[in-house]
């Protein structure tokens, strides 16, 4: 917004791995196409948030943010804004097998534009750069060299899942255990957002130091939750738990209340140091047992803060799928969890995932958009998510596993 501003700015777009959704960002890459350089330049190193200007000249800048992020800012002509656009996008190996196409077909491709011989003949946007070595244009989220030049080539990139796609949010929490925020302000919060339904999912009574839930106070809340679904209008909340999963397999409430709910997310705080075989274990009995619908979070990784636990992913997907429950991409900035490459093994399995947001406040339903980042880096389309259904599809697939 702030570059925007300058004079004779027309496009500003963040480049590289952010544009790509990457897990974690070193730097930000902004590409502006404006008028004239100059005005751009002068403006952007007057930013207030800016710590130290490391470069500044007729089209780049460098600085370091008060944060300690570094932004690069270019100025491009329009003809080249596509090329630039492709080249500072990303990834490494995914420009090279572009490139080497170029060569192939006897053209050069550049951050300045795709030229035969000494004359540009695309650039000005990425559909045609992709457009001169006989690809359509492919999603930057997909930009890997992972399979996407040969899908391209094929007629068969996915149709990527999108924000307006999701319908509701399938874990949450509220201030009865550690959020910030009543049942009625996040259904409110739910429905601003455009959702049908919002799962209510508080943690059980094992995690004592977020005040999870015992049996009782389950069963209260389920009253309150009926209650208040009766005077609600254009919004559903359901009724689950984020249920512990102990260390021998079991789960951390009586099957005689988890009968009772809509929705048993399954979740493994505890124990991270377990070996490959029985933590492996421990989740495949967990999904085994007859209320079970969702595995949380399901590596149990914190980005930069805590390594997964090592588990047999592959194994637990392909178990997801012949007991027909469902696994969580949790869109929490520091969890971002399931990871890509098992989403693709996921949506190859045929097992859905969940997008959801483990919001502890209504702040954090916003977080649902790097969810969405994280699934379309692992290929998935409308149909791969959970939560793109409508209230009475879902229903129909919730039943399905308890």
């Amino acid at each position: 917004i702030y570059l925007q501003k300058a004079e004779g700015v027309k496009e500003v777009t963040i480049a590289g791995s952010y544009r790509r959704c990457q897990e974690t960002v070193g730097d930000l890459d902004i590409l502006v196409t404006a008028t004239h350089s100059a005005p751009v330049m002068d403006h952007f190193v007057t930013y207030d948030e800016i710590s130290e200007v490391m470069a500044k000249g007729k089209t780049r800048a460098t600085v370091i943010l008060r944060s300690g992020l570094q932004v690069d800012v270019r100025v491009v002509p329009n003809k080249s804004y596509g090329a630039a656009l492709h080249y500072f996008t990303g990834s490494k190996a995914h420009n090279i097998i572009i490139r080497r196409r170029a060569q192939q077909r006897g053209l050069k491709i550049n951050e300045y534009g795709v030229f035969k011989g000494e004359k540009q003949i695309a650039g000005e946007t990425e559909e045609s750069i992709f457009k001169s070595v006989d690809l359509p244009w492919i999603p930057p989220e997909l930009r890997e060299n992972r399979g996407e030049i040969e899908a391209a080539e094929a007629n068969r990139l996915p149709t990527l899942v999108e924000l307006g796609d999701i319908k509701g949010n399938l874990h949450a929490h509220t201030n009865a255990t550690d959020g910030h925020n009543t049942l009625e302000e996040m259904a409110a919060a739910a429905k601003a957002k455009g959702w049908s339904y919002l799962a209510i999912t508080e943690h059980s009574r094992r995690l004592t130091m977020v005040h999870g839930l015992d049996e009782t106070r389950l069963l209260k809340q389920i009253d309150e939750i009926d209650r208040l679904n009766e005077a609600l209008h254009g919004i559903t909340l359901l009724k689950g738990i984020e249920v512990d999963i102990l260390e021998d397999g079991s789960l951390d409430l009586p099957d005689k209340v988890l009968a009772k709910l809509d929705l048993v997310v399954g979740a493994v705080h505890s124990k991270f140091n377990l070996s490959r075989a029985k933590q492996t274990e421990r989740i495949l009995m967990a999904m085994d047992h007859p209320h079970f619908t969702i595995l949380a979070h399901p590596s149990g990784r914190l980005l930069q803060e805590r390594e997964p636990y090592d588990v047999d992913m592959p194994r637990i997907i392909h178990h997801a799928r012949q007991r027909g429950c469902y696994l969580e991409i949790n869109a929490q900035p520091e969890r971002l969890d399931l990871i890509d490459t098992y989403c693709q093994i996921a949506k190859e399995e045929g097992v859905l995932l969940s997008i959801n947001s483990d919001a502890h406040s209504i702040r954090d339903f916003d977080n649902i958009i790097y969810g969405i980042g994280q699934a379309r880096r692992g290929w998935l389309e409308k149909d791969d998510v959970l939560n793109t259904r409508s209230l009475r599809q879902l229903r129909t697939l919730l039943k399905k596993t308890m």
